[in-house]
């Protein structure tokens, strides 16, 4: 029996973390020592425990790069405040008890900072003590709630503008979904941890509050208890209970103010990858020429009859000597830097002209002007094109299918910070990033208005400002989208990519795409081309589903439902219909990803007849010029008003008129989507919004 007792409390303790056990008894620990009385010598060794503490604090503080990095910071304010409180009651306790027996009544720590750290004079053990009070409560602890307070408003407001740039990120293949995630998680973390910071710092004022009134009521306490009950002269007790009441004062007040120091430092820091000090050094040492004037300055001071020359002289020195090794130091690395320049090419004679000269024009090109040249030159590890590739591996991961590469160069007839992109030699976009600036763009609705060049955002059109780097944090606190140059450029070439996928899809893509199908389903394949169907025209039934915005990832679906009607007919817009209604639950999916009921627009029964018939009689459908343009503004009125309600703009039609429709509404109404009744799964809930043609729209 006691055997079985004994192993089943062994597991117990074999499954118990003993780091899980350490907050409840420290807190436990706490608040015993605020009702149960301590000997001298446990008293010594809880307040040398609470200065090791604090030191350990400060210097987590000082080495951490990133404040989630000390994410626990709030909590650790609150248990520290805690046991110096407990600190505080417990010493009083045996000062009032003990202290008309002599200066060691509460320890041994207690009378060190009451005899030797203000020489044993108790009027300048209060002045001492007041001074840090004082250096804690009004500038240190106020300063770094006043931070706290104000990074976390900022914070809070800034996450809808950090989400959007999150989502921009992603979207334009720059991160994964397990980074987003995580930022997304950081920027939460952040708001909670500034958040927990402004109301961690009042912890550490009501500590330093609480310091002096309990410094007080023992002086006060101790002077009548030695006076009153142990017949103590007034001397005799001011002495022995004024110089316990401040070393108990002081031993708790400074590790307090290291606390309070290393609280300021955390909510102070900028999120970097280095530590503060590397930090210090790497940014306030950095121009010699600024370490040269300083030693000039006080070389000039130590000159001055009167003033301490040797020190000042003494100090002109050492930064003299400091400032000639950084001026040797930056003088090493510029020519170490300086690219060596091959010698100049030997002319060569004029040959004739050849095919050789006839160079194919590129799928996808990118100009840039002779400022934008660091972001895509290879030796300068330009950031555009780590982000290109990103695009053309996100590009295929979402359309399905690989797009031949982005081809870049410098085009000195542009403007220096202008690019262009080109589609097959054709201009399909412009714009213009500034390097080292960061582009504010309007969502909708901001907080506030930023200094710097009004633009467009070259991607979407969006209101936005360009801003200098010291702005960024502001601006997203206002709630703009802040992205760099490099994201601006990538982000308008993943818009067009994504807008012209089936003019990217040419012959070339699709044998490439067919021979890596052929891999993976090498039968599916054998049955659909080249018979039969041709390359060709699998390629126009590809670029139709491109043009409506239909990824083609599901190329098993795509096939399959191929193979079953190309036997039957050859026309590629019949096929296109057949493989639609097969994709229909990726169609709905895409307009849908949530619940279960989808809320569409309908046609007048009237007019659907009308364009049934005008579609019946074979041959190229067309519609009564009236007829077109009451059709078109009644459309984009009911997608006004459906977007206004925060949902897709979705046309649901029969098939017969499904393709005239789509290509006529295309151009006036490109957010349109035109989806036939077939492409809806029965699982579907249809609920109708608006109906086109009728007298109610």
């Amino acid at each position: 029996m006691a055997a079985s007792a004994t192993l089943s409390l062994q597991n117990i303790f074999a499954r118990v973390n003993p780091f899980q056990l350490g907050a409840p008894l420290l807190i436990i620990m706490i608040l015993a020592m605020m009702v149960l009385p301590l000997p001298p010598f446990v008293l010594d060794v809880f307040f040398t425990f609470n200065i090791a503490l604090s030191i350990l604090i400060l210097l987590v503080a000082i080495q951490v790069k990133k404040t989630l990095e000390f994410s626990v910071f709030p909590t650790v304010l609150l248990v520290t405040t805690l046991l110096r409180l407990s600190l505080n009651v417990a010493s009083t306790r045996v000062v009032m008890l003990q202290g008309h027996t002599g200066g060691d009544a509460a320890g041994k720590v207690i009378e060190a900072f009451g005899q030797f750290l203000v020489g044993g004079n108790y009027t300048v053990g209060i002045i001492v003590f007041l001074i840090l009070v004082i250096i804690n409560f009004m500038v240190i602890t106020k300063g770094a709630g006043r931070v706290a307070e104000v990074s976390a408003r900022f914070t809070l407001d800034a996450m809808p503008g950090k989400q959007m740039a999150i989502d921009a990120d992603l979207n334009a293949g720059l991160i994964g979904e397990d980074e987003a995630r995580e930022r997304r998680r950081d920027i939460a973390r952040e708001a909670e941890f500034f958040g927990s910071m402004d109301g961690a710092s009042k912890f550490v004022r009501g500590d330093a509050i609480a310091g002096i009134i309990i410094t007080l009521i023992n002086v006060v306490g101790g002077l009548i208890i030695g006076v009153a009950q142990h017949d103590l002269a007034l001397a005799d007790a001011a002495r022995n209970y004024t110089l316990l009441a401040i070393g108990d004062g002081l031993v708790a007040q400074i590790p307090a103010l290291v606390i309070s120091i290393a609280a300021g430092m955390v909510v102070t820091r900028v999120s970097d990858e280095k530590e503060v000090s590397l930090q210090f050094a790497t940014q306030v040492f950095r121009d010699h020429r600024v370490v040269f004037i300083t030693a000039g300055i006080l070389g000039g001071m130590g000159v001055i009859p009167g003033m301490p020359n040797l020190v000042f002289l003494m100090l002109a020195s050492g930064l003299g000597f400091l400032g000639w090794k950084m001026m040797r130091r930056a003088e090493r690395l510029a020519a170490r830097a300086e690219p060596t320049r091959p010698p100049p090419a030997a002319a060569q004679d004029a040959q004739e002209a050849s095919w050789s000269d006839v160079a194919p024009l590129d799928v996808l090109g990118l100009e840039v002007g002779y400022r934008l040249i660091p972001l895509v030159d290879k030796t300068q590890d330009g950031e555009l094109l780590r982000r290109i590739r990103g695009i053309r591996k996100k590009f295929a991961q979402d359309v399905g299918f690989l797009v031949s590469p982005v081809h870049i160069r410098d085009n000195l007839e542009l403007k220096p910070n202008a690019y262009r992109i080109l589609l097959k030699g054709v201009e399909a976009g412009q714009g213009e990033a500034f390097p080292g600036q960061f582009l504010a763009i309007n969502p909708g609705r901001v907080a506030g208005t930023l200094p710097g060049a009004v633009t467009k955002d070259p991607a979407f059109g969006l209101d936005a400002i360009w801003v200098e780097p010291r702005l960024r944090d502001q601006a997203q606190a206002y709630g703009y989208t802040v992205v760099d140059a490099s994201t601006v450029v990538a982000t308008h070439l993943n818009n067009l990519m994504l807008n012209n996928a089936a003019a990217l899809l040419g012959r070339q893509e699709t044998q490439q795409l067919i021979e890596h199908l052929s891999k993976e389903m090498p039968k599916l394949m054998e049955d659909l081309t080249p018979k039969p169907l041709s390359l060709g025209a699998l390629q126009k039934v590809l670029q139709n589903l491109l043009e409506e915005g239909v990824h083609i990832r599901d190329m098993r679906t795509i096939v399959e439902a191929l193979s079953d009607h190309a036997a039957r007919t050859q026309n590629t817009d019949e096929l296109t219909a057949q493989v639609r209604a097969a994709l229909g639950r990726a169609i709905v999916q895409e307009l849908y990803p949530t619940g279960n009921e989808m809320q569409v627009m309908t046609l007048d029964p009237q007019l659907e007849r009308l364009l049934m018939q005008s579609v019946s009689g074979g041959g190229a459908a067309a519609l009564e010029p009236g007829l077109a343009d009451s059709l078109l503004k009644e459309a984009a009125t009911a997608t006004q008003r459906q977007e206004e309600l925060g949902m897709p703009a979705v046309l649901l039609v029969p098939g017969a008129i499904r393709l005239l429709l789509s290509r006529f509404l295309r151009r006036g109404i490109p957010q349109l989507k035109v989806i036939a009744h077939g492409e809806v799964p029965e699982t579907k809930l249809l609920k109708v919004t608006s109906i086109i043609g009728g007298k109610s729209s």
